[in-house]
C-alpha cells in the first residue's frame, strides 16, 4: 500500500479502498484465532481490511460465511462440472473427475484448514449450520446421479451415491490433514477409486502417499 498521498479532502477523492474475499477471509481467520469466533464482529473484520461493513457483505452474507465460502464455491463448481460431463461416462467416473477438478488444496494449506475445521467443529452455531453446507454438497452429486438414472433426486440410488461420496471425501480430507504430505487430490482420487470399485480388497491395501507440490 502506498503512503505518499497527502491527507485531507484531496486524499478522499478517487476510488474507494479495494479488497478481496480472500483478504477478508484471512483477516477473519486471524481475528477468530486471536479473540474467538463469537467475540469477533463483522465491523472488526471489515476494519482490518480497511473497508466498510457494506463492502464486507458484498462478499459474504454473514460472519460464518467467511468459513464456508470456499466450500460453497466448491459445491457450485462440482455442479457445473457434472452438468458438462459426457453422457457416456460412467457415473462414478464422472463424479470422481468433477470432485478432483474442483479441489485445489495443497499440503501447505493444511494448517489453515485445520484451524478452519477446528472452529466449525467447536463453535455451537457453526456445528449446527454445517449440515446445511454438507447437504448441498451431497445434493449436487445426488441430483446428477438422478438425472443419469432417470429417477427422482430423493430416491434410493441417487441418495445412496450422494451420501457415500460425501462420506468418502470427508474421510479422504481427514486423513490428508493428518499426513499433509501431498495435494488433497491424491487422497480424494484414491478414496473415490476405491468407492467406485466397491472397496475391493485390492483397493484397501495402503494409504496414498505423495510429495507436496
Amino acid at each position: 500500500m502506498t503512503t505518499d498521498v497527502p491527507p485531507g479532502p484531496a486524499a478522499r477523492r478517487g476510488r474507494p479502498p479495494r479488497t478481496s474475499a480472500r483478504e477478508l477471509e484471512l483477516i477473519a481467520l486471524r481475528l477468530f484465532a486471536e479473540q474467538g469466533f463469537e467475540e469477533t464482529t463483522v465491523d472488526q473484520i471489515a476494519a482490518g481490511a480497511g473497508v466498510s461493513r457494506r463492502a464486507f457483505f458484498r462478499y459474504f452474507d454473514s460472519k460464518a460465511g467467511v468459513l464456508w465460502g470456499a466450500f460453497d464455491s466448491e459445491v457450485a463448481t462440482i455442479r457445473g462440472l457434472l452438468a458438462g460431463m459426457p453422457g457416456d461416462l460412467p457415473v462414478m467416473e464422472a463424479v470422481r473427475r468433477a470432485v478432483l477438478a474442483a479441489n485445489h488444496y495443497r499440503a501447505a494449506d493444511v494448517p489453515e484448514l485445520r484451524a478452519r475445521m477446528s472452529l466449525i467443529g467447536s463453535v455451537p452455531g457453526l456445528v449446527a449450520s454445517a449440515a446445511v453446507h454438507y447437504d448441498a454438497w451431497e445434493r449436487a452429486v445426488a441430483e446428477f446421479v438422478a438425472r443419469r438414472a432417470g429417477q427422482p433426486a430423493d430416491s434410493l440410488y441417487p441418495l445412496a451415491v450422494g451420501r457415500a461420496t460425501l462420506a468418502t471425501c470427508r474421510a479422504a480430507f481427514d486423513r490428508w490433514t493428518v499426513h499433509a504430505d501431498a495435494d488433497l487430490t491424491v487422497y480424494l482420487d484414491a478414496a473415490l477409486r476405491a468407492l467406485a470399485a466397491g472397496f475391493r480388497d485390492d483397493t484397501l491395501t495402503t494409504e496414498p502417499r505423495g510429495d507436496p507440490g
